[in-house]
């Protein structure tokens, strides 16, 4: 996490929590056992129902246009008064089993609903909502178990004059998907606690916000070590007493080395001052024997680590200036002695290495084209994505697509979250305070909080060849506590962050903690 520069975007209309659509009647008409028309080829421009495909409600708002993604023509909802609309296409004759329906979509945002749905299957309906994205198309996908040969696809739009959707080349294959890691940040816990912090349910009952989040959903916790920090907290020590609190939990533990005394990012890479006058061999000593020693203590008190950061954000390298991305061999052998430590300690544990820029495809080819070609080793890539600064959803999926496939690793988005409100509880500035600051279709409400996870974790679920492996928020319960801000060392400094917490103004759990349950 840092403080980049503040990038000023217009704010299309929120969107709001809509309703779905009647359910269909009965399904009389006959039906193939695979997709027809996919792509929305047949027919041309302007068919009112695409051949393959039924519509159900105001029908009108639903028809084939010019400018596929991949062919002619593409699927599009819009009408000038608002409208509800369903297309879709029955299959029976199916053998049951697992399957997946990928799609790539755009959408102008405003809808009260605009998702892709699997229903009558046998089983509970499964919906993705369609990503806000008003140039780029997104790949998004839906899980289904077929237990009775038969399956409804479908296509839905609830929405307003003026909103509008484009779907596109449509599949629907034998397949799984979801996401194993839904995880979050909590390292500003026991500080927070320490300075009075009090976390509450949804409905208000005072708990344990470790328990409160597991009961959400997480299944996944991110804690950061800084090697002497002016505090005392995000040590040794604070880390190996949330861990257990966390695998009490039943939850799995990320450990990300900052391998600073403080905030480690692409604009800073501070040496810690115990090793600050160290040269390149001493240092590459320094960082195995600080990582061992960590991870073997979480080892020895049966909290084992089961994922590993080795540096946070490292683009320009980490141990500035012997570990800067000037010098590649010598950021290629810190890497490895941190990688060669957590494998010392535990060799199920993963290795990962993580960057900042989410939607920068080009910098992080850069990086890891120059990681491989001097022997880093590791086992995934967790990139940050803050869609205000980062990029927009589509330059991610593109980033995160490539990355995946191109080192042939599993990806995870390491760091991401989005405002609930724009005001301040303890009257420092917020990072995000503006509505020009926003992602355009995302306003600054628990509503816009709630749907940013879920688009984000969708595009995290639909990396190719399962490669996603899941998403952090960042940072779940750094809510306004005094002496809990920015600085470590100065307990005055406030905490521009906590608009962005998943826990609210009133101390209880936001909606958002309901992506967490993310398939």
């Amino acid at each position: 996490m840092f403080h980049p520069r503040r990038a000023l975007r217009a704010l299309l209309p929120p969107l709001v929590a809509g309703l779905a659509l009647t359910t269909l009647p009965a399904q009389t008409a006959t039906a193939a056992s695979t997709l027809t028309n996919g792509g929305f080829e047949a027919g041309g421009s302007g068919t009112a129902t695409p051949a393959g495909w039924s519509e159900y409600g105001d029908t009108a708002a639903s028809y084939t246009e010019a400018g596929g993604r991949g062919g002619g023509h593409r699927l599009s909802h819009w009408s000038s008064s608002a409208y509800k609309v369903e297309t879709y296409q029955y299959l029976s004759g199916l053998a049951n089993g697992d399957y997946r329906l990928t799609a790539w979509v755009r959408s102008g945002g405003g809808q009260n609903a605009a998702y892709l749905a699997l229903r009558n299957c046998g089983g509970a309906e499964q919906r993705t909502d369609l990503p806000v994205s008003d140039s780029g198309w997104i790949r998004i996908v839906v899980p289904v178990r077929v237990t009775n040969n038969q399956c409804t696809i479908s296509v839905n739009s609830d929405g307003h004059a003026g909103n509008w959707i484009n779907v596109d080349d449509l599949t629907f294959a034998r397949g799984t998907s979801g996401l194993p890691v839904k995880g979050a940040d909590i390292s500003s816990l026991p500080k927070s606690e320490a300075r009075g912090g009090v976390y509450r349910t949804a409905s208000g009952a005072v708990g344990d916000p470790v328990a409160i989040l597991r009961s959400a959903g997480m299944n996944y916790a991110r804690l950061k070590v800084w090697v002497d920090p002016a505090d005392g907290y995000n040590d040794k020590e604070h880390v190996l007493a949330l861990a257990k609190r966390i695998k009490a939990q039943g939850m799995k533990l990320l450990v990300d080395f900052h391998y600073s005394d403080a905030w480690a990012d692409p604009g800073k890479q501070t040496k810690p001052a115990a090793w600050a006058g160290h040269g390149y061999g001493q240092l590459k000593k320094d960082v195995h024997d600080h990582t061992y020693d960590v991870l073997d203590a979480l080892r020895k008190q049966g909290t084992t680590a089961d994922m590993v950061q080795v540096g946070n954000e490292i683009n320009g390298g980490m141990l500035w200036n012997e570990g800067s991305t000037s010098n590649w061999p010598q950021l290629a052998g810190l890497l490895n002695s941190g990688y060669d430590a957590v494998k010392a300690v535990s060799p199920s544990t993963v290795a990962a290495l993580h960057l900042a820029e989410g939607g920068d495809l080009e910098g992080t080819r850069w990086w890891f084209d120059n990681a491989v070609s001097h022997g880093v080793k590791f086992d995934a890539i967790g990139l940050s994505y803050y869609g205000y600064w980062h990029g927009t959803l589509h330059d991610f999926q593109t980033t995160l697509d490539d990355a995946a496939g191109r080192y042939g690793k599993p990806v995870f988005v390491a760091e991401t979250a989005y405002p609930f409100r724009l005001d301040s509880e303890d009257g420092h500035e917020n990072i995000i305070d503006l509505d020009g600051e926003l992602v355009p279709g995302y306003p600054a409400s628990t509503t816009g909080q709630t749907r940013w996870m879920n688009d984000v974790a969708s595009i995290v679920e639909a990396v190719p060849d399962g490669r996603g492996l899941g998403v952090f928020y960042w940072e779940a319960t750094w809510t306004a506590r005094s002496g809990n801000g920015w600085d470590p060392a100065d307990p005055s400094s406030g905490n521009g962050w906590e608009n962005q917490a998943l826990f609210g103004y009133d101390d209880r759990a936001l909606p958002a903690t309901a992506w967490f349950r993310h398939r």
